[in-house]
């Protein structure tokens, strides 16, 4: 109940179109797995991830390739960048972002 409090609570009330959901699990260096939950609308686009227990929303980002997904803030957070069956799961400070673990579609 909580992911679908909080899906909601991102999406402008005024969505038109229903938000199309895509689900796909990533098998990551050092044997782990990133389960993700793609929430597309006309509006814009988020991923929930699970990543070491934790549940992780981030929005969509502009992208040169790919898709590609932050918090916005100046802060220190994760990005979670795919191209194709490829994910990287970084970790973003205000100096730059770091690689976490690098994942394939399972």
């Amino acid at each position: 109940m909580k992911r679908t409090v909080l899906l909601l609570s991102l999406m402008p009330a005024a969505a038109t179109a229903a938000p199309q959901f895509e689900a796909a699990t990533y098998q990551c260096d050092r044997g782990v797995q990133v389960p993700a939950t793609y929430v597309n609308t006309p509006e814009g686009s988020l991923v929930v991830l699970m990543v070491d227990g934790r549940q992780i929303t981030l929005l969509g980002e502009e992208a040169a390739s790919g898709a590609r997904y932050g918090w916005p803030s100046d802060g220190s957070n994760y990005v979670w960048w795919t191209k194709g069956q490829e994910a990287t799961l970084y970790w973003k400070t205000p100096e730059g972002e770091t690689p976490i673990l690098t994942c394939n579609a399972g």
